[in-house]
């Protein structure tokens, strides 16, 4: 009786180490962040008080708060789509057999090549190219040249375009993965009744791709949503918040105006956000699965 109760404790004590490390590396932190979230001062003051709710009050409050959210879902979902739509349609040119073999292995090369830069080598490449005297506006604006990410009427668009540049790879991999898991006897079963290519795509490919593209749609929701990085090193959120996304602002809350504990409840919020849309990507995974 007692080796098989040792038996049963067994795998828990193989999983100790990776609880372990999820507990330091990610649980703990969470569960500071929504301390600090609920405190006057924390980490500025040596003993700050509790200050209940205000935090997200002040948050919930700010012009500057709904700005960013507002950036944030517009970003979000104007990326997400050209995505799902550009890695579609790259994916389908690489898929397809009309295409020479030794073209298609150049396209692959080229339409994969943004995901191969880092984010700081794309901010970097793309300030270059988009600033007053950048390549962009010695080619077509140059009698009137566009300051692209340092105009608030169109830093906006610009952080877009670039996220949707370097991010489209992924997306393209994908499909390609799930359309060569196709079987080719659909289509063909397909070409003898007479269908044509289009409706192919609207036919087989589309709804054998449809578990993909629910599951990637749902991650690159989250994913950009707490896109930050890319944001802070082409416009830093400006100018005057136009490009301002949650990441942003919350970055500037805490390491600008240093107010950690307002930083914090930003960032419970966040998080609320994204455990939000978790839940429906487990929904979508389980309803995959069953």
């Amino acid at each position: 009786m007692q080796k098989i109760r040792g038996r049963q404790f067994t795998p828990y004590l193989y999983l100790l180490p990776v609880i372990a490390l999820f507990a330091i590396l990610l649980l703990y932190p969470m569960v500071e962040i929504i301390h600090y979230s609920l405190l006057d001062k924390a980490i500025t003051s040596k003993n700050p008080a509790f200050a209940g709710l205000e935090n997200y009050k002040y948050v919930l409050t700010d012009d500057t708060f709904w700005t960013a959210l507002f950036n944030s879902l517009i970003f979000t979902i104007v990326s997400v789509v050209a995505h799902i739509c550009l890695g579609m349609a790259f994916a389908l040119i690489i898929n397809s057999e009309n295409i020479n073999v030794t073209i298609r292995n150049i396209f692959r090369a080229l339409f994969i090549l943004p995901w191969t830069l880092t984010v700081t080598i794309v901010a970097i490449l793309w300030r270059l190219i988009l600033n007053s005297s950048g390549v962009l506006n010695q080619l077509l604006f140059e009698n009137s040249p566009i300051d692209w990410f340092g105009s608030s009427s169109t830093a906006l668009a610009a952080v877009i375009f670039v996220n949707i540049w370097c991010g489209y790879p992924f997306y393209m991999v994908s499909f390609l993965a799930g359309m060569q898991g196709i079987s080719r006897d659909l289509y063909e079963a397909a070409t003898i009744d007479g269908a044509g290519a289009f409706r192919q795509f609207t036919a087989i490919t589309l709804p054998q791709l449809k578990p993909v593209i629910l599951s990637l749609f749902t991650l690159d929701f989250i994913w950009t949503m707490q896109q930050m990085s890319l944001v802070w090193m082409t416009t830093g959120g400006g100018p005057i918040h136009a490009s301002e996304v949650m990441g942003t602002y919350t970055y500037k809350l805490a390491f600008e105006n240093m107010r950690f504990s307002r930083a914090s409840a930003s960032a419970v919020i966040i998080l609320v956000i994204c455990m939000i849309l978790c839940f429906f990507y487990l929904k979508l995974q389980s309803q995959r699965e069953d």
